[in-house]
């Protein structure tokens, strides 16, 4: 068996035409595309399905999504409607119009001290819990994608997760919606009247929603099997426990909206009753002889408080032994038959964490645990612990062989039966050939995840997979489980609904979906499906493209920390342009490769802010900005190269001519110097000047001169980019002025080696350069390896993104030298500042609010902590905006493409500018110029705050 060709490409014609019809529907028509590029970046999910949309569209109102929804079923197109992408079955991809619900729906409204939070479908599961933190709650759905997966994703797909079983996930924790039919009716189920209008507005839905009620509840079978499956966690088909648990038609509509995987509306908001966080926890990996004794454990340990138990089989737990975390025990247990138990208890107090524990105490001492039953409740034991468990995935895709699809499959079944549940599945993975497949799972709810490497390049492939399919099917149902339990049906398992519920109750669905649906507009093939070859059709291709990006599994959790994802392309869209472009060029189609390539260019290579965010959220550890680099590198010829090190090799009258330049700028009027630099950039330039502004800051301070002490605690290392860019305002010399006087306070002495011509290296790397960073490097490095006494003393820079840059330097250099400057130690200001200076300051005068912006760097240096230690140090109340984000400015990038700072600051400093700070500061001169740029205020290193604060009065 092998996957019947699915639907054909639209022609460019037909893309057009569609697209041009929607925008027609559109406040602002340029949010609707039928350009190829954008197309295929959006096309693509974390499943292992792809369809080429005919046209991509950004939706921002509830009345846009109606208009659009008439548009396509005037055009006679399906319509899908896209949030994060990280659904794993396929539901959020189709060959219609692809709607983007994410980008225009990012607001929250904290109600009742954070028992409720009124949410849009756009934020992620991460942003809507950081809304809640400040009142030690949390959403009840936790799932494992909550980085990047959004509150759409979440309530289309009824999310759980790890913790919240099927009392607090989005069914039991949505208190009201607000959704668009698609016939355009808007139904709020908040509104008192709500259920009289949908009466009025849609007679037939409402009528038809009491005839379903009544038809299921006369049926004992049919009750008797929702019951049954909804006591277990289960996204299979429809939820039609609404038409048990409520009565009003209006109630059993918006909770048959969750889990309805977008085939029957579009839930525009969503009221949740929040769960409180449980701050004290003892967590602990208990290793038993075999599957039998884990799953035996469980009722015993479950009645004594355990709020989490994940399972690990055997298979796992050899992953897990691989782990660079793994404790010494974990690493010489020679695993046979083993399984564990990753068992949390937390309380909201010390008090009765304890009180939990020591009534545990006697089940825990029961285990026959093979490496004891200790817990810890030491934070970063804890987040080791974790790591394994969470690593899984991480080491299992990561080792994936080239060109192969990660898949993440789901099950539950009831608990008494999960054992043999395993059993059978690890014979599966033997009898089809699946050898690194690995299970675990949430073995508290019965819900099982298994991963299995598949290609899907051959019919032969294709075959072993879809055999395993229907022998997965087979043990699942037999074991009276459900084949989806958080991933949603999706197309994967859209064959198999009836399967699992029978004739009665399939028709009852499809009942329900001709009802809200009777054009079938909404995500077609998605959830129901009669054809039994679904779920191999439209199989994606994965081509390999660069070594560093192959491991893509294309998750989506790159998207919400990457600055260009509103404005150009993000992480995973620029890796799957690259594979788009590979499956052309193989194919011939030298126009589709041409128009891929040139797009990619700005939208890609140009517009990335190399920030590298991307790698921290990355589970497999991809860095998308370091590949963006080396493809700038491999556009430069060998005259650019040469001209690069040059500048390198002269840094000192580059700089000097930059501040000339820019000193000669301010003297002459603004709208003549934007002209020339205007003329410049057209002229081909526009990597290289920037298009001046009226914001663009005069020339910094010279760096500071050389001091000696003998008895210097750390060299001190100034930044060049304060000798370009003068600070927002206050005293000249900006951070590193403001890092020497506060050392001085403190009677900290330094050593201030000659800087001129030297630098971190950052302009070199960033730009694709190699040549002039590796001639960088070595001067740098050669001088604070002298100053620092070989390694003796730290070495302290005042721009947070130039001390990553430093930490970074010796890469640039030949491998057999890079040893030599391996004792060099980096810290950034702000670091040093809170851990050598903050205690011998003065007492600061102290502000009553600040605004900070931590940057990119500080995240890459571990300096968060630090940075707020040294802003509450000086001011009462510190503010990071909860949407905060890298401003790319990323050095020059923001003055190079100013668009691309515009759309990542946008969100902040519209939060920010909600309110007046005393003071407004960041950690890196760049940033500063980039959130100036965009709230209006004047942002300044955080340690001229500080300096201003201890300064003895005169």
């Amino acid at each position: 068996m092998h996957p019947v060709v699915g639907p054909p490409a639209p022609t460019a014609a037909r893309a057009r035409e569609v697209a041009e019809l929607l925008r027609s529907r559109l406040d602002d028509p340029t949010r609707a595309s039928a350009e190829l590029p954008r197309r295929l970046a959006a096309a693509h999910d974390a499943s292992p399905y792809l369809f080429e949309p005919q046209a991509v569209v950004r939706a921002a109102s509830a009345a846009e999504v109606g208009a659009l929804m008439a548009g396509a079923r005037e055009a006679g197109v399906p319509l899908t409607l896209r949030g994060g992408g990280t659904s794993l079955a396929g539901q959020a991809g189709g060959a219609g119009v692809l709607v983007d619900v994410r980008t225009d729906w990012r607001h929250a409204e904290v109600l009742d001290d954070g028992r409720r939070i009124r949410l849009q479908p756009g934020l992620t599961i991460r942003q809507a819990n950081a809304r809640l933190a400040r009142y030690r709650r949390r959403l009840g759905p936790d799932p494992a994608s909550e980085a990047a997966c959004t509150v759409g994703g979440m309530v289309a797909n009824n999310s759980s997760g790890m913790t919240c079983g099927t009392t607090d996930n989005a069914y039991r924790t949505m208190e009201s919606l607000r959704f668009v039919l698609p016939s355009g009716t808007v139904v709020d189920s908040a509104v008192r009247d709500a259920d009289d209008r949908l009466r009025a507005d849609e007679p037939e839905l409402h009528a038809g929603l009491l005839r379903l009620r009544d038809r299921v509840r006369s049926a004992p079978g049919s009750r008797a099997t929702i019951e049954r499956l909804f006591a277990m966690k289960n996204t299979m088909g429809y939820g039609l426990n609404s038409l048990l648990d409520h009565s009003n038609p209006v109630e059993m509509l918006a909770h048959l909206m969750i889990g309805s995987e977008g085939t029957l509306g579009f839930v525009a908001e969503a009221v949740f009753r929040t769960v409180e966080i449980h701050e004290h926890a003892a967590t602990g990996l208990l290793i038993l002889p075999g599957l039998t004794d884990a799953t035996d454990a469980l009722p015993a340990l479950l009645a004594a408080g355990a709020r989490t138990a994940e399972l690990l089989d055997a298979a796992a737990l050899r992953v897990s032994q691989r782990d660079p975390g793994a404790s010494p025990t974990l690493r010489g247990l020679t695993v046979a038959g083993h399984a564990a138990l990753l068992v949390e208890f937390a309380e909201d107090s010390a008090e009765r964490l304890a009180a939990t524990l020591a009534d545990a105490r006697g089940v825990l001492d029961r285990l026959p645990a093979v490496t004891g039953t200790e817990l810890t409740r030491d934070p970063r034991e804890r987040a080791r612990l974790w790591h394994l468990r969470k690593g899984l995935y991480t080491a299992v895709a990561g080792a994936r062989p080239p060109g192969t699809t990660a898949l993440l499959e789901d099950v539950a079944v009831p608990l008494p039966r999960l054992t043999g549940t395993c059993d059978g599945l690890i014979g599966l993975f033997d009898r089809h050939g699946y050898s690194d497949a690995v299970i675990f799972g949430h073995a508290r709810d019965g819900n099982l995840h298994f991963m299995l490497t598949q290609s899907f390049d051959t019919p032969a492939e294709i075959d072993r997979y879809a055999r395993f399919t229907d022998d997965m099917v087979d043990l699942v149902l037999a074991e009276g489980g459900t084949l989806k339990a958080e991933h949603g049906t999706g197309r994967a398992m859209a064959p198999f609904v009836r399967r699992q519920y029978g004739d009665e109750l399939y028709d009852v669905m499809r009942e329900l979906k001709r009802l809200c649906d009777p054009s079938g507009l909404l995500n077609p093939g998605v959830l129901l499906n009669d054809d039994p070859t679904v779920h191999l059709r439209q199989l994606k291709a994965v081509p390999t493209v660069d070594p560093e990006l192959d491991a893509c599994v294309e998750c989506g959790y790159c998207e919400p920390v990457c600055p260009t994802a509103d404005v150009t392309t993000t992480p995973r869209q620029r890796i799957v342009l690259q594979r788009q472009i590979a499956l052309a060029t193989a194919a011939g189609d030298e126009e589709r490769r041409r128009e891929l390539t040139t797009d990619y260019e700005y939208a890609a290579v140009d517009s990335c802010a190399a920030d590298s965010l991307c790698v921290t959220a990355c589970p497999v550890g991809i860095d998308t900005g370091a590949a963006m680099k080396r493809l700038r590198a491999e556009r430069h010829g060998p005259l650019a190269q040469r001209t690069a090190r040059a500048a390198a090799r002269h840094w000192k009258g580059a700089v000097a001519g930059v501040r000339m330049g820019l000193s000669a700028a301010h003297a002459v009027p603004t709208p003549v110097t934007r002209a020339a630099t205007g003329v410049i950039r057209g002229l081909g330039a526009g990597e290289l000047v920037p298009l001046w502004s009226d914001d663009m800051p005069r020339a910094g301070a010279p760096r500071p001169a050389p001091r000696s002490a003998p008895d210097a605690q750390a060299v001190f290392f100034a930044a060049c980019v304060g000798s370009l860019f003068a600070p927002e305002d206050g005293p000249a010399g900006g951070s590193a002025a403001a890092f020497l006087r506060l050392c001085d306070l403190a009677g900290v002495p330094l050593v201030v080696p000659a800087t001129a011509g030297l630098c971190c290296g950052t302009p070199w790397q960033s730009k694709g350069y190699p040549a002039g960073h590796r001639e960088m490097a070595e001067r740098t490095l050669a001088a604070l390896w002298t100053a620092s006494d070989e390694g003796r003393l730290p070495i302290v820079c005042d721009a947070s993104s130039c001390t990553h840059g430093l930490a970074q330097l010796t890469a640039a250099l030949a491998e057999e030298d890079q040893a030599r400057y391996r004792d060099l130690r980096f810290v950034d200001s702000v670091t040093f500042t809170a851990e050598h200076l903050l205690p011998a300051l003065p007492e600061p005068r102290r502000l009553g609010s600040l605004a900070l912006h931590p940057t990119c760097s500080t995240v890459h240096l571990g300096g968060i902590d630090d940075l707020r230690a040294v802003a509450r140090a000086v001011a009462d109340t510190v503010t990071v905006p909860d949407s905060w984000g890298c401003c790319a400015f990323a050095g020059d990038r923001g003055l190079l493409h100013p668009e691309v700072t515009a759309g990542a600051t946008a969100a902040q400093a519209a939060e920010i500018n909600q309110r007046g700070y005393d003071a407004y500061a960041s950690c890196n001169r760049t940033c500063e110029m980039g959130m100036s740029r965009a709230t209006g205020q004047p942002y300044r290193h955080l340690l001229q705050v500080l300096v201003e604060a201890v300064e003895p009065l005169a």
